[in-house]
């Protein structure tokens, strides 16, 4: 794969839990385990997909901890640390909760709504802050607001420590404006599993993804073959996929993948409120369609 060490499959890793809500640590172990046995190149901790908004901060330092220490360094390591409070994001990422890691996910301030002056004076702040390199995450959809290529590059330029964006604003020309404006060394990292051939295309770097944690090894397969500029085959290796990776955003995530981890006897379904597990129509499509594709 490309040089950086986030290039290539990152898993946004989910946070298991027990069906009292409290984090399942030997579960969270043995999705570790799998992943990492089976090919990824690295593991994003506390993203939106861990549920970290709903976990408590000693939930968070404890769920850091585990999750560093059983890696063991075995494979990079991002976390996520990110806010719609500038100066909470600071604090957070100069607490020592980052130990260990190798770079930071920071998301787009939601709900505030900034324009881009703002939204680049917070990461430039958030750079600033930061004891690790900084990716940023563009998610529209979950945040309200969508950073800008133009303040993509601006960032890119002026920032050193700002090194690569999780991209899922699912703008596929967005992509390839940021490609075409921000320095050849910005990673550009896909964040919607459905467009990653597509970013790679582009120029992307890989993905940071969901549906690996459910077939690792296959999404690792695909990446590669786009890495290596055989898109065609990519395309064809994704395609029996597709249908999985749809349903798995059907009602939200982590509720899709935490329904399919379910199916396959990775996990339990549980999540924490305001979201609620998977209807019982999802879990139907998901086995039918999670059977139809490991009987092909």
């Amino acid at each position: 794969m490309k040089q950086s060490k986030f290039a290539g499959v990152g898993v946004a890793l989910i946070t298991p839990f027990a069906e009292n809500g409290s984090i399942d640590f030997a579960k969270l172990a043995q999705i570790i385990e799998y992943i990492i046995a089976n090919g990824i190149d690295y593991i994003v901790a506390l993203g939106t997909t861990s549920e970290a908004p709903t976990m408590s901060a000693d939930e968070r330092i404890a769920a850091a901890r585990f999750i560093k220490e059983r890696v063991a360094g075995r494979t990079p390591l991002v976390i996520g640390i990110g806010g719609n409070c500038t100066r909470d994001v600071e604090q957070a990422l100069r607490s020592g909760i980052a130990g260990g890691y190798d770079a930071v996910l920071s998301v787009c301030p939601y709900y505030n709504k900034p324009n881009q002056e703002g939204l680049y004076r917070h990461f430039r702040a958030v750079a600033d802050a930061s004891p690790l390199p900084v990716i940023l995450y563009n998610v529209p959809s979950r945040t309200g607001i969508n950073i800008l290529p133009a303040t993509v590059a601006r960032l890119a330029k002026e920032c050193p420590k700002i090194i690569g964006i999780k991209e899922a604003s699912g703008n596929v020309e967005q992509m390839r404006a940021i490609r075409d404006l921000a320095p050849e060394q910005f990673l550009l990292i896909c964040g919607d599993d459905a467009l990653t051939v597509d970013a790679m295309r582009l120029g992307g770097v890989g993905v940071i993804s969901v549906l690996a944690q459910l077939y690792p090894q296959q999404t690792v397969a695909f990446v590669r073959e786009a890495h290596e500029g055989r898109f065609d085959a990519a395309d064809a290796l994704f395609a029996p996929l597709a249908t999985i990776t749809a349903e798995l955003f059907e009602e939200g995530n982590p509720v899709g993948i935490k329904t399919a981890m379910a199916i396959k006897g990775l996990c339990n379904a549980t999540v924490r409120l305001p979201l609620v597990a998977g209807s019982d129509h999802l879990r139907e499509k998901m086995a039918h369609s999670i059977a139809a594709y490991e009987k092909r």
